[in-house]
């Protein structure tokens, strides 16, 4: 009879004359494993352990051969796993994607049994997204490295009643060969018995669709040469040392790849488009694109493009992705009967978002739920797969989640709660919109005291993050006032945007905004009012669409319609506004109209003793002097307004003025960058942001950081220069004009080059 495993490796290590410290590391087994080894714990090590320790201890062959019998004899006797129990489900041989996952699966698999611990590793993700083909396509890859078996158990984790885990060990034990009466009664040792086989079994388990973390802790083996591999719609997090493996929606690429292996080449090469569009329109859900394919396949006289029209069909697309007992709205079903009362709610009613994500107090006004409940209801919906977090705070839906939430809205709940749902989410945030927008306004600034709704706008910053944040869903209120006829609301909504544009001048909704605000001011009969919204809509059009034409136009029906009501502040501000749209063109006609522009604009603020408005005419006389070739005399025009604006007895607004000296002295510093004087140029750029500091405009500001670097290169104050340079370029990126980012990347990059390399200072603006 072979000598036991402990005994006869205690005694070649003591003859070897090494201590179970220097055994462990010269074979690479840990000094715990050696340990168990030597006292009869652990007494049937696998090959790979005999053969390091084997050769740390620079075993003979007859000592080797000794050592491997001993661990041989050792290991509990293997009764043959029961037949057809837990076997693999069928592969997909169509599988694309996952390289990523599949390598590291492959990779995971390799360390099993050179860990103390067993490998775990738990793959989550919405319904439908390919969990289970991926983890039987992962152990498919690595037959060999498992030859003890490979076994599959569905936990049934979206069942009303999931798989109890003494039914599920009961289960994978006859599996790995042991015979019924010999399974333990009680759950515990039932799991012992589990453990204690397979950590000398070098085995594959795949535990598909678990409902929660206590399901399957008494399925994972300890220690051993074995592999567990968990899928589950929730991500698992509180799994102790689990590889983690989230699973998003596959590439356009792959799945546009999936749906053509499916179909087969020739049939989506007769329609690549139709095969892209239908990818999309699945949302590249691995299920959905299954169902697509397979329906396709079953209907050889349809062509790819005409599903795309049948699944063009938003009411109907959910429904549509069905064949046979494969369905994608049953998918989504299961996971929604998990929810709990307030989350199922919250899914249903979330389908009237009309952004593309949303945070948690927009849900706690749709739900009428307390931040923390929203949140939490929040968090159950991503845990099941029917939300995506993309960022912290930030949740959004699946295209075809959202279809079916809005299915199970029109079901479940009146027309009558839809209407009062999306009522209060409207009201709500077209309020905190004017609220945060009013931020900016001269007259306004912080809330008024004791405003509170759900949100934190203590600050300039807070407004202007949750504005932009938020865009798409208070434009897409402000919309539906319209339709309803609020006009007095859509107007309220636009004005206290009205100095907040120019800090988000790069959102492309400003056009829209204000014309909505120019059509209400017009419904109520307001043609001063319709005069101002106008103006707003046509400085949209100069600058965030740079449709110049349009905006003269737009400026001058302003015009004529304040000179009808003989409103001459008006007149005054259409025709700054009619100037600007003509600043983008080279022509002296447009130069010149401009300055006659200007001049009657000025002459209008000065009748009526507005000083603000004023104040923007003499800077653009200024401007347009220096674009009519008249370098030195804007020069001067521009220094004598600096006298006045610094006057006390000038009047206006303080901020308002403030802003123009700033504006002012940015355009000195155009002027002398002109006539090649640098240093002044440098000097009044300086002088320019400190005043913009006071009140910033990000584009502004930019524009003259970028004019200051230039006039510093030439200077050759080169560090200065890279500072202002890096500084316009946050700025710019914060305003979203990528273009301008662009153009000073590049002004950056040539930093070091010959002065004559920089280009005309107005080229940037």
């Amino acid at each position: 009879m072979a000598e036991a495993f402990g005994g006869l490796l205690r005694r070649l290590r003591h003859a070897a004359k090494l201590t179970i410290e220097e055994l462990a590391h010269a074979s690479g087994v840990s000094v715990r494993a050696i340990g168990d080894m030597e006292r009869g714990t652990s007494r049937g090590p696998q090959r790979r352990t005999v053969e390091a320790l084997a050769v740390a201890l620079r075993l003979g062959d007859a000592q080797r051969s000794a050592l491997s019998e001993a661990a041989r004899a050792g290991r509990p006797r293997q009764e043959a796993p029961a037949p057809g129990a837990c076997e693999l489900p069928r592969g997909v041989g169509d599988f694309t994607g996952r390289a990523w996952e599949l390598r590291a699966l492959r990779e995971l698999s390799g360390r099993a049994g050179d860990e103390e611990a067993a490998v775990v590793a738990a793959i989550s993700g919405a319904a439908g997204i390919g969990k289970t083909a991926l983890a039987v396509r992962a152990v498919g890859q690595v037959p060999e490295l498992f030859p003890d078996g490979r076994f599959y158990l569905d936990l049934r984790g979206m069942d009303p009643v999931p798989l109890e885990p003494g039914t599920a060990l009961s289960r994978l034990l006859k599996a790995l060969g042991v015979a019924e009466r010999r399974i333990p009664a009680d759950e515990e040792e039932r799991a012992g018995h589990y453990r204690a086989l397979l950590r000398e079994r070098r085995c594959l388990i795949i535990l598909d669709n678990a409902a929660h973390e206590g399901q399957v802790r008494a399925l994972l083996p300890s220690s051993g040469p074995v592999m567990t591999l968990i899928t589950s719609r929730r991500p698992l997090a509180g799994l102790e040392g689990a590889h983690q493996f989230p699973l998003e929606h596959l590439a356009a690429e792959e799945a546009a790849a999936l749906l053509r292996t499916i179909v087969g080449t020739e049939r989506a090469e007769a329609d690549p488009d139709g095969v892209t569009q239908v990818a999309s329109l699945c949302g590249n859900l691995p299920l959905a694109l299954r169902i697509a394919g397979n329906r396709l396949q079953s209907r050889p006289g349809w062509t790819v493009g005409q599903l795309a029209a049948r699944l063009g069909n938003e009411g109907r697309r959910v429904e549509s992705l069905a064949a046979g007992d494969l369905s994608v709205a049953a998918a989504f079903a299961l996971s929604y009967r998990q929810l709990s009362p307030s989350a199922r709610q919250c899914f249903r009613r979330l389908a009237l978002v009309a952004a593309p994500d949303f945070g948690v107090p927009m849900t706690a006004v749709l739900a009428e739920l307390g931040l923390a409940e929203a949140e939490d209801a929040l968090e159950e919906l991503v845990d099941l797969g029917l939300l995506q977090s993309p960022y912290l705070a930030r949740y959004r839906f699946h295209d075809l989640v959202r279809l079916f939430a809005r299915a199970r809205l029109s079901e479940e709940e009146p027309i009558e709660s839809q209407r009062r749902a999306r009522r209060r989410m409207d009201d709500w945030l077209l309020e905190v919109a004017t609220v945060a927008g009013r931020w900016f306004e001269p007259d306004y600034g912080a809330p008024p005291p004791g405003w509170d709704s759900l949100v934190e706008l203590d600050t300039a910053g807070q407004a202007q993050e949750w504005l932009q944040v938020e865009g798409e869903a208070w434009l897409a209120a402000l919309r539906q006032a319209a339709r309803v006829g609020e006009h007095a609301r859509v107007v309220e909504v636009a004005e206290a945007m009205h100095w907040f544009s120019d800090l988000w001048m790069h959102w492309g909704h400003w056009p829209e905004v204000f014309a909505l605000s120019a059509a209400a001011a017009r419904a109520m009969d307001d043609p001063g009012l319709e005069a101002v919204h106008l103006n707003y809509l046509s400085w949209a059009q100069t600058y965030c669409q740079a449709r110049y034409d349009e905006a003269e136009a737009t400026a001058l029906r302003a015009l004529e319609l304040a000179r009808d009501i003989g409103d001459v502040r008006q007149q005054g501000w259409a025709l700054i506004y009619a100037t600007w749209s003509l600043w983008a063109r080279d022509d002296q006609q447009s130069k010149e109209s401009g300055m006659s522009y200007t001049r009657q604009a000025a002459e209008c603020f000065q009748q009526v003793g507005d000083m603000d408005g004023y104040a923007q005419a003499m800077i653009s006389i200024g401007n347009c002097l220096r674009r009519l070739g008249r370098v030195e005399e804007s020069v001067q025009h521009n220094l004598a307004l600096l006298d006045r604006l610094r006057d006390p007895s000038f009047g206006g607004s303080p901020a308002i003025v403030n802003q123009a000296v700033g504006s002012t002295l940015d355009l000195v510093g155009d002027g002398y960058f002109t006539l090649g004087r640098w240093q002044e140029a440098a000097d009044h750029y300086r002088q320019a942001l400190r005043e913009m500091r006071e009140r910033p405009i990000s584009r502004a500001m930019a524009t003259s950081l970028t004019n200051l670097g230039k006039a510093l290169v030439r200077l050759e104050q080169v560090e200065q220069a890279r500072e202002a340079f890096r500084e316009a370029v946050e700025l710019f990126e914060s305003a979203g004009d990528t273009a301008r980012v662009a153009w000073v990347r590049k002004e950056l990059g040539q930093i070091t080059q010959a002065a004559g390399s920089v280009t005309d200072p107005q080229s940037a603006a």
